[in-house]
């Protein structure tokens, strides 16, 4: 379909996607009647699917009340008790919540939440952020800076902050041969000690990163032991651990948060996608005490804001979504689930002559294509072999999140699977046989 027909600014100019019409469940229908099974949730964020009834009915309770008041005014009762749930269960010295539209907005806020603390405390010196390559942190400015995937940043690269990118925890290409995973975990600590050392002890502000890779590198799950590491290698030089779960937090991976199977603790976490399942834009960045301590006794406020921060419909679709999954154990679910899809797919394609990997946790899996098992070879990039697959996906009613650049920004190509927490074993047989079917027909092209 021409993009002509259309004033909306679309992500492609050439050509107008489907229109969808509804959701219910796992599924999405388009005007012509094509339904197809949401594998992906959208971009990770549909974790309860679409139409919940629950969520449905919090989202119309609430905009009968009160739609929206701006937050210079006034709080809200629903978003004072969406920030009472989500400390009750957030990791440990964590005490509050700033609401926020979404994920890039959350990690936009973790960075001045970062450098305004250590203006308070009298160390106006650090300036420094670190991050890893092939990192995804959003797409404001601040956001792409911190990003490693060079694909994104390139365009915008002479408008952006500087920022020190470092190796990511990419076991299935980085890590050597002779070394154990704890290994590899220590030596990716050290590279980034030295990195602190180089720009200076003090002139650091924090380490960034995704606690499992998102979107551009297909899930990269860490090794055994590297964020403890990572965490110790911060506290020994003041240095705050950001981490970002806009993708893999909520429940994801099995674990309201995904740093708790880390077992390592963040100064400022940054959530959103499952935060709200899709129902209302929201996001949210919750802080340790301590930081935000240093705030209330110094300035007594924090130099930044949103016109739609705390939006009293978006807090309420949140509130019933979390509820939800708290009140039907989806979180034990999602782990029963993700062992049956992981199950499932090897058995699939433990052998296939292309598939290079198959990584994950709980219902977050990525499938990373070679052109030859052996040497981990990638496929030529001008074969755009993720954008065949999304497309031979579509036409079998099916949606994943395929991308390229997994290995650089430039080569690579992966499959990203998310999908809803409440998809059942049979369906998501469905989704390992569609996608099967896909990938063989986009292989097949030349």
């Amino acid at each position: 379909m021409s993009n002509a027909s259309t004033h909306v600014f679309h992500r492609q100019l050439q050509t107008k996607p489907p229109v969808a019409a509804r959701g219910e469940g796992i599924y999405l229908t388009d005007t012509q009647g094509h339904t197809y099974m949401d594998a992906s949730g959208g971009a990770a964020v549909s974790c309860l699917g679409h139409g919940h009834p629950d969520v449905l009915a919090a989202m119309h309770a609430q905009i009968e009340i009160l739609a929206y008041a701006h937050t210079s005014f006034f709080t809200t009762e629903v978003a004072e008790t969406l920030a009472d749930t989500l400390i009750n269960t957030a990791p440990q010295g964590m005490s509050h919540v700033y609401f926020v539209s979404g994920g890039s907005e959350a990690m936009e806020a973790t960075l001045k939440m970062a450098r305004q603390y250590f203006v308070e405390i009298g160390q106006p010196q650090r300036q420094h952020f670190i991050a890893r390559r092939q990192s995804y942190h959003g797409n404001t400015l601040g956001a792409l800076a911190i990003g490693g995937n060079q694909w994104r940043r390139q365009p915008f690269a002479p408008i952006l902050m500087p920022a020190t990118h470092l190796a990511p925890c990419y076991p299935y290409r980085e890590q050597h041969a002779d070394e154990t995973p704890e290994q590899y975990g220590l030596r990716l600590a050290k590279e980034l000690e030295q990195s602190i050392l180089h720009l200076g002890a003090d002139k650091v502000i924090a380490f960034v990163a995704e606690t499992i890779g998102g979107a551009t590198a297909g899930v990269l799950v860490p090794v055994p032991g590297y964020f403890k590491a990572v965490r110790e290698v911060c506290d020994r030089y003041g240095v705050l651990l950001i981490l970002d779960e806009v993708m893999c937090g909520m429940g994801r991976t099995g674990s309201l948060h995904a740093c708790e199977q880390e077992g390592v603790v963040p100064d400022l976490l940054a959530i959103a996608k499952g935060l709200g399942g899709g129902y209302q834009p929201i996001g949210a960045v919750l802080a340790q005490k301590r930081l935000v301590d240093v705030m209330r006794e110094g300035s007594g406020f924090f130099q930044h804001g949103h016109t739609y921060l705390g939006h009293a419909v978006a807090c309420a679709a949140a509130l019933a979504v979390q509820q939800v999954i708290a009140r039907d154990q989806l979180l034990p679910q999602v782990m029963s689930r993700g062992a049956f899809l992981e199950q499932v797919m090897r058995g699939r394609w433990a052998e296939h002559p292309h598939v290079g990997d198959i990584r994950g946790r709980g219902l977050f899996w990525g499938i990373e294509l070679v052109q030859d098992r052996a040497s981990k070879k990638p496929f030529d990039p001008a074969r755009k072999l993720h954008a065949r697959i999304k497309k031979e996906a579509m036409a079998r009613g099916l949606m994943v999140y395929p991308m390229g650049g997994t290995v650089d920004g430039k080569q690579g190509d992966h499959v990203l699977l998310a999908p809803p927490f409440i998809i059942s074993e049979a369906e998501l047989m469905q989704v390992v046989e569609r996608l099967d079917a896909a990938m063989e027909a986009a292989l097949a092209v030349a």
